[in-house]
C-alpha cells in the first residue's frame, strides 16, 4: 500500500484541515483474549471453581477463542500536525503486508 509522506487531513486540534506528516508505527500485540471472550469471561467471573455456580451454562473461554493467523498486520498510522505539532490515529487500519511512503 502505498501512502504519500505529508498529506493535508483535519486537525482536531486546530479545528482546520492542515498538511499532516504520515508516519507508521509497530501494532502492540492484543491480549490473550479476544473482546468477545473479555466480555463473556468478565460475566462469569476469570476463575469459577466447579460448575456453572448458577450462571451460564457455555463451554470454556478456549472454546471461544478464534483459530488460525491472519496473513497480514492492520496498518497504525500516525499523522502529526505541522502546525500544532499534535498527533493523533487513523479510525480505522487497513490490512496490508507493506506500507510504502512515497
Amino acid at each position: 500500500m502505498k501512502k504519500p509522506k505529508v498529506i493535508k487531513r483535519y486537525c482536531p486540534y486546530c479545528k482546520a484541515h492542515t498538511e499532516h506528516k504520515v508516519a507508521q508505527n509497530k501494532k502492540k500485540n492484543p491480549s490473550s483474549l479476544t473482546y468477545g471472550s473479555k466480555v463473556r469471561a468478565k460475566r462469569r467471573g476469570r476463575a469459577r471453581g466447579k460448575g456453572n455456580l448458577g450462571r451460564y451454562s457455555k463451554p470454556a473461554i478456549s472454546k471461544f477463542k478464534m483459530t488460525g493467523k491472519k496473513l497480514s498486520k492492520k496498518t497504525d498510522l500516525r499523522y502529526e500536525c505541522k502546525n500544532c505539532k499534535k498527533i493523533h490515529m487513523q479510525k480505522q487500519g487497513i490490512r496490508a503486508k507493506r506500507v510504502e511512503f512515497t
